[in-house]
């Protein structure tokens, strides 16, 4: 028998799911290891080795994308949380709040929602989709986990415990909630109950992630600046050894100044009243850590000691946290200068690679790509006739659509459901370019 939304107990516990589910008796693993394994196993994770970390891994590197992104994010944060159990379980019993399992898995589920192409297409589905409630990554994923990925045909979802459902929440709030991030938010109001039962807390801590979220989220920013910057050194286009070898600073100075211009146009002005703080926070970090000081050439030494920066980044923020306790309850802390260094770390990124003109005309195509195959879809969903243009699942959900906006919906998810090869195929055939296409391949 189910336990339906309106049976949440009154009591709720983290190992609670929304669904009844039996384990075989000789299962020997959590509640939580069980979430992690659907996660691994899901289509939706599969997905994510052919989705954009920064640029397509067609451009003739090898670069990470999402996947092997996630499964960083996965590694540091349950590195992390057993860390802070050996050192603080014992005077704070912190291990009743927090499993490194329920970590590790929240990290493997926080990108499902990514849709192709990175945050430029992000943005873009929320341009589309403004008069349904817009699209944003962090609120997809939890969609995903919650409704698009299957694990039973008795329910919608994944049917996580709610620790792990919590643990995926950054930002635990809907659209327009918080006014210090209007662009970010948690879950689409379709799956509000669903996050009512994992956050049935919510209504007292509003905007509060859990500690297993917040560890997930701080594994995800380390991971994402280290490796972002190691690729893009590799490549040839973030200048590091510029950065630590110039004895007047120019380059360092040229990448300040584009903080400070990048941060000005967003009006973040936080970042702006702290430039000193920042700027001697990133020129310490390079005369602290062995950084490279000379042009990736990929020699055996030069490969060695990019393993050796990178893995001391990580080391130095893994380290970087403290657990204090608040009503009883225990509270990540965040050494504020290397949060600060892990920000210009991510600021490299924007400077070099993002705001580059190649990308951007890249990215340009890359729109207009995925606004014409969300105006096809919608054209066809909204005839209101049974359409064979979609896969199957999808034709079946349109079927079950009650209006107009949950059929956009639809089309919403379909986009961000694809893998980058997938947009450009379908795009080429719709718009008459394939010349390889087959009655044969399946549209799935």
């Amino acid at each position: 028998m189910f336990v339906t939304l309106g049976g949440v107990p009154k009591k709720p516990s983290r190992l609670d799911r929304e669904f009844q589910s039996q384990s075989s008796p000789n299962d020997g693993r959590s509640p939580a290891q069980h979430d992690r394994d659907r996660l691994l196993y899901s289509s939706a994770f599969r997905r994510l080795a052919e989705v954009t970390q920064v640029v397509t891994a067609n451009s003739g590197y090898v670069f990470h994308n999402r996947l092997t992104h996630s499964l960083q994010v996965a590694q540091v944060g349950r590195r992390m949380a057993e860390n802070l159990i050996r050192q603080y379980d014992k005077h704070l019993d912190i291990s009743k709040h927090l499993d490194p399992d329920v970590v590790e898995a929240a990290a493997l589920a926080h990108d499902l929602g990514h849709p192709p192409f990175g945050h430029v297409i992000e943005e873009e589905l929320n341009d589309l989709a403004k008069d349904i409630g817009g699209f944003e990554g962090n609120a997809q994923s939890f969609r995903v986990i919650t409704k698009l990925a299957f694990h039973s045909p008795k329910y919608d979802g994944l049917n996580l415990t709610r620790a792990t459902l919590a643990g995926t929440i950054k930002y635990p709030w809907a659209e327009g909630k918080n006014a210090e991030k209007p662009k970010k938010w948690g879950y689409y109001s379709s799956e509000r109950k669903r996050f009512q039962f994992a956050r049935p807390d919510a209504a007292r801590n509003p905007i509060e992630p859990t500690i297993e979220a917040r560890l997930m989220d701080w594994a995800d920013d380390i991971t994402y600046c280290v490796h972002d910057l190691e690729d893009f050194y590799r490549a040839g286009r973030i200048p590091l050894h510029l950065m630590v070898s110039q004895q007047d600073g120019a380059e360092r100075n040229y990448f300040f100044e584009s903080v400070q211009r990048r941060n000005k146009s967003l009006k973040n002005n936080k970042v702006l009243k702290r430039r000193k703080e920042l700027e001697t926070a990133f020129t310490e970090l390079l005369s602290q850590i062995l950084s490279p000081t000379q042009p990736y050439k990929g020699t055996q030494k030069q490969r060695g000691s990019l393993r050796s920066f990178t893995s001391a980044l990580i080391g130095r923020y893994a380290s970087a946290i403290s657990i204090e306790l608040s009503k009883g309850k225990p509270v990540l802390q965040i050494d504020p200068d290397l949060k600060d260094e892990v920000f210009m770390l991510k600021e490299l990124t924007w400077t070099y690679v993002i705001e580059d003109p190649s990308l951007a005309t890249e990215q340009a195509g890359q729109r207009n790509m995925v606004r014409k195959l969300f105006q096809i879809y919608v054209d066809e969903a909204l005839t209101r006739k049974r359409t064979t243009m979609l896969p199957v699942y999808f034709q079946e959900r349109l079927d079950e659509a009650s209006n107009d906006s949950a059929r956009k919906r639809i089309c919403v998810d379909l986009i961000a459901s694809m893998t980058e090869l997938q947009v450009q195929r379908t795009y080429s055939r719709l718009m008459g370019f394939a010349t390889d296409g087959s009655l044969l391949d399946p549209l799935r």
